[in-house]
């Protein structure tokens, strides 16, 4: 089919506008220590960054969560409804779940994400290659709240797929970015947004593992410098949203494990004393102090399917790699 034969629609309800995010990142500026939440690492640029960080060699979830689905991706198929509405949370290049239209068969795609311009690009090349498949991009910061929202449900049942069930797809580990508390009320709203289908949906989920430092720690501190440039891009998107004066060059790019709280932890670290100016306010950084970019909490499996529990999920079942590095789980609503 040509591509014409079927046009991808998009709904945007992330605006990126000047000021919109000005309490938000003034707010956590402020903090001690400073913090900006990860959201703001995906910029156009920083997705771009993000995709090349996954073909690193040593960046092991991408490839690790790629080949569980190759591997176990029909009988995870076999546990999941045929002809569901897939929902692909921080759907980026919307590759993972490409990948996987075969075994899936779904009967929409509709991928969420917080980069508009970079979702809308990638769903219209991705329309291009399937342009039987109804496809509708939400531009939406789900960090906050997670609902398909009017447009979306009126999109769908306009094509008579309100009562199909739904899949929400979460590959990559990304809900390792929220604090545990935060986690569970995302799981929540997946829950609600899949019940509100037809019977039989549910939660496709990627989780990382907790494993030695060993493995962790350069998988966000790489030798070619590509997560320290994703990180200090933060900055750039910052200067431009807040009218700020970062100079990101003057920032070191720090990965850790906080072993305690079983997370990877990314901060940038001032070299040299530096202040800090935006329209309104500006902070003082010492030499050395260090700005909270992001968390990537890892799991045991016994703990995720007790939080997937708590969300109000059924059963879950997972697949995991020789290794146990990585798991994936399939969650009824």
């Amino acid at each position: 089919m040509r591509y014409t034969d079927q046009a991808p629609q998009f709904v945007q309800l992330h605006h990126p506008v000047p000021g919109a995010v000005r309490p938000e990142l003034i707010a956590g500026l402020q903090e001690t220590p400073a913090r900006i939440a990860p959201k703001f690492l995906y910029d156009a640029l920083g997705s771009r960054l993000f995709d090349a960080i996954t073909e690193l060699p040593e960046y092991y979830p991408t490839r690790t969560e790629a080949a569980l689905f190759t591997q176990h991706g029909a009988d995870m198929a076999r546990h999941m409804p045929a002809g569901a509405v897939l929902i692909d949370l921080g759907a980026g290049s919307c590759a993972k779940a490409a990948r996987l239209f075969p075994v899936l068969q779904p009967a929409a795609y509709v991928p969420v994400d917080i980069s508009v311009d970079y979702l809308r690009d990638t769903l219209r090349e991705l329309q291009q290659r399937h342009s039987e498949l109804p496809m509708l991009g939400l531009g939406m910061d789900f960090s906050t709240r997670f609902t398909l929202g009017a447009a979306a449900t009126e999109w769908l049942a306009d094509r008579g797929l309100a009562e199909q069930p739904r899949v929400v797809f979460y590959p990559g580990s990304s809900i390792g970015n929220f604090l545990p508390d935060e986690a569970l009320a995302l799981l929540c709203q997946a829950h609600a947004v899949c019940e509100a289908g037809g019977s039989g949906g549910g939660l496709l989920i990627g989780v990382d593992r907790v494993k030695p430092r060993t493995v962790l720690e350069p998988a966000y501190d790489d030798a070619l410098g590509v997560t320290a440039a994703f990180n200090r891009n933060l900055l750039r998107h910052v200067n431009r949203l807040l009218g700020a004066d970062f100079a990101p060059a003057a920032w070191q790019h720090v990965g850790l494990y906080n072993a305690e709280a079983s997370r990877i932890e990314m901060h940038l670290q001032a070299s040299g004393t530096q202040t800090v100016r935006w329209d309104g306010g500006e902070r003082t950084f010492a030499d050395g102090e260090r700005l909270h970019t992001e968390n990537s909490y890892k799991w045991d499996p016994e703990d995720f399917e007790a939080l997937l529990r708590e969300a109000g999920f059924g059963a879950p079942r997972h697949w995991t790699d020789a290794n146990n590095w990585f798991s994936v789980f399939w969650a009824p609503a």
